[in-house]
């Protein structure tokens, strides 16, 4: 006998909330759901709903308890995406002025993405794209608005030649408004969203590596940019690392609260351990590694014009970023031979598939293959 499914979606009707019933057709199921109390077809939607009620949810498990396998992955909420353990900085929005005939962010989104301790660039980001999409409506109420209000507005951004990364984290930034602080998860689960771009990372060699390293400032800046490529960390990864993450004994280093909320081990090179003990001789950091010069974890924006000052130094042209160092450090990995999976688990990937994009821009494998000219 086929397995039968049920899958439970989220439904907000004249601002009621409902539960759905997405099923293949079947009699034994179609049935069983004439008998709910309360159940209604949904043309618009094509599935059944009833009132979303704690006994209306306990009534479905009971119901199809051994005849229909229930599908909750999009009902309930489960992402992790963004969180961090260090507090939530929101006290920018209550700072900044107020600017005539635009919306703001309501109280209740910024009070749950600091309750969930998202982490603050995402806070920023999501914010801002809300904002967007809130005056973008600006003569409507927030919770009339249905999923095609929302392709309508996603429409307008790709009319407006917005990258595919930008309509996505849109997407992310509204489904949080209606599924996280109205607690209607999945509220908007067909909302098309564009393909995701293929691109590959961008790339240094060795040698412009060491030229930048070479033209940072001072030794500060130097063991910064050292650290992003010889331990192939992020710019957060970098400012987050307090004084004991470093383990001159084991030569790793611990990254706390990485991407997705992870820990993880990475190594720490000989050469710069030296630029390491040099630099907190001079500049005495007290809790973060690299702090600001009122005390402090260091700024993200700092980061980015030593990058980019020491790189204008060196004569590289191309425009360098710091993950551009995290990318030139998994490749110079795989083209000296290091097992893939290895990278892996020092990036701190979930999946090989993530680590399989730099076996796009090694260059050793070319080597081997004799161009037709020659």
């Amino acid at each position: 006998m086929d397995r039968k499914y049920i899958t439970l979606k989220n439904l907000i009707l004249n601002q009621e909330k409902y539960i759905g019933l997405k099923f293949f057709s079947d009699k034994v199921v179609q049935a069983l759901v004439n008998g709910l109390p309360e159940a209604q077809w949904s043309e618009e939607y094509g599935m059944y709903y009833l009132p979303n009620t704690p006994a209306n949810l306990n009534l479905i498990f009971k119901t199809f308890r051994g005849v229909a396998w229930i599908n909750c992955n999009h009902f309930y909420p489960r992402s992790n995406f963004g969180r961090e353990k260090d507090p939530t900085d929101v006290q920018w929005f209550h700072n900044r002025p107020a600017i005539e005939g635009k919306k703001t962010c309501p109280k209740s989104y910024l009070d749950k993405l600091e309750l969930k301790r998202y982490a603050n660039s995402t806070v920023r980001t999501y914010v801002s794209l809300f904002e967007s999409f809130l005056n973008h409506y600006s003569e409507r109420n927030l919770q009339d608005l249905n999923e095609n209000d929302i392709r309508q507005y996603l429409q307008k951004l790709i009319r407006d030649k917005c990258s595919n990364s930008y309509i996505n984290q849109s997407i992310n930034a509204i489904k949080f408004y209606y599924e996280i602080v109205l607690e209607m998860p999945n509220r908007f689960y067909s909302v098309e969203r564009p393909r995701a771009e293929e691109k590959l990372p961008k790339v240094l060699a060795k040698e412009e590596v060491i030229a930048i390293i070479e033209n940072t400032n001072n030794i500060k800046h130097r063991c910064i940019v050292g650290l992003l490529y010889s331990a192939g960390l992020r710019r957060g990864e970098v400012l987050n690392l307090k004084l004991n993450d470093v383990d001159s004994k084991r030569m790793v280093i611990k990254v706390r609260s990485g991407k997705g909320n992870k820990d993880r081990f990475t190594i720490l090179s000989g050469k710069l351990l030296k630029d390491l003990r040099k630099y907190f001789l001079e500049w005495r950091p007290k809790t973060y590694l690299f702090e600001g010069p009122k005390g402090g974890r260091y700024s993200a924006e700092s980061v980015l014009k030593i990058v980019r000052e020491a790189s204008r130094k060196a004569g590289i042209r191309k425009s360098v970023s710091p993950h551009m160092l995290r990318h030139s450090f998994a490749t110079h990995l795989l083209e000296s031979g290091t097992d893939l999976r290895y990278i892996q688990v020092l990036l701190g990937h979930k999946s090989t598939k993530t680590t399989e994009i730099y076996t796009h821009v090694a260059t050793n494998i070319f080597f081997n293959i004799k161009n037709p000219l020659d």
